[in-house]
């Protein structure tokens, strides 16, 4: 390794180092010695290397400041990875990361989530005490689990109701711990899932009676790249759509077209 190519502990401050110009727009020795933990001699010397090896327009010192100050248009390392999060950045110069709004914990009882995922392997019906949140009723029932399915905030499992006689989607966590649990063979061959097996594409856009103006915000707030917003999911998922990406509420952003 030549002297012009960093070792890895000094690539690692210089790309944090070069972070903290793309996202703060300044740095100083304090920012690495307080991240790292070294010594001003060191920082004095990842900054010189670093002030060598970054594009032009190059940082310059602000003496008023006390602080290397980026330009406008800081174009940065050429070879840095993944850039650190803002929050990285923000954590530790602030010393406190963002505030967030906790969200609801979704808990998934793992004694139950152990006893379907066997039923899955073994392939088999398993016999379950069930909270129906429509009924308000806790039922006992045999179901034959086959999938697990995420919607972005809790765990489903997919399986055939050989009570209904239909396909169902089953919340774990609305499953009785206490359920027996006793397992019995499939017969029969289980009639075929055709939510499960059939592919939907969802498409999504601005609300269109959103402004021009209102429209491009919320484009960029999600990420558009054209017009829309295209996904593919199973069409027993599409229901949890509406709720995800807050469809059905009131002032909701985007729509299905």
């Amino acid at each position: 390794m030549t002297e012009l190519e960093p070792k890895p502990a000094m690539r690692a401050r210089l790309h944090y180092l070069d972070q903290c110009f793309v996202w703060l727009g300044q740095a100083n020795r304090r920012d690495l010695i307080e991240a790292f933990g070294i010594s001003n001699a060191q920082a004095a010397v990842d900054f010189r290397v670093y002030l060598e090896r970054v594009a032009s327009p190059v940082p310059t010192y602000d003496p008023v400041r006390k602080m290397y100050v980026a330009a406008k248009g800081h174009l940065g390392l050429s070879d840095t990875p993944a850039p650190a999060s803002l929050e990285t950045i923000y954590a530790n110069a602030h010393g406190t990361a963002f505030t967030r709004l906790p969200g609801p914990a979704r808990h998934c009882p793992q004694e139950v989530m152990r006893e379907l995922n066997q039923a899955i392997e073994r392939k088999c019906f398993v016999e379950i005490d069930y909270v129906s949140m429509t009924s308000g009723r806790r039922d006992r029932q045999w179901i034959a689990p086959t999938q697990i399915a995420s919607d972005g905030e809790r765990l489903h499992v997919r399986a055939w109701s050989d009570d209904r006689k239909e396909w169902r989607d089953f919340l774990p966590i609305r499953v009785s711990a206490e359920s027996s649990f006793a397992t019995r063979p499939i017969e029969e061959q289980l009639p075929p899932d055709t939510d499960w097996e059939t592919i939907v594409e969802v498409r999504l856009r601005p609300r269109q009676d959103l402004s021009a103006d209102q429209r491009r915000a919320v484009q960029r707030e999600f990420g558009f790249e054209g017009e829309a917003l295209t996904f593919q999911t199973r069409r027993a998922l599409d229901f949890y759509v509406e709720r995800r990406w807050g469809l059905d509420r009131p002032g909701a952003r985007l729509e299905r077209f």
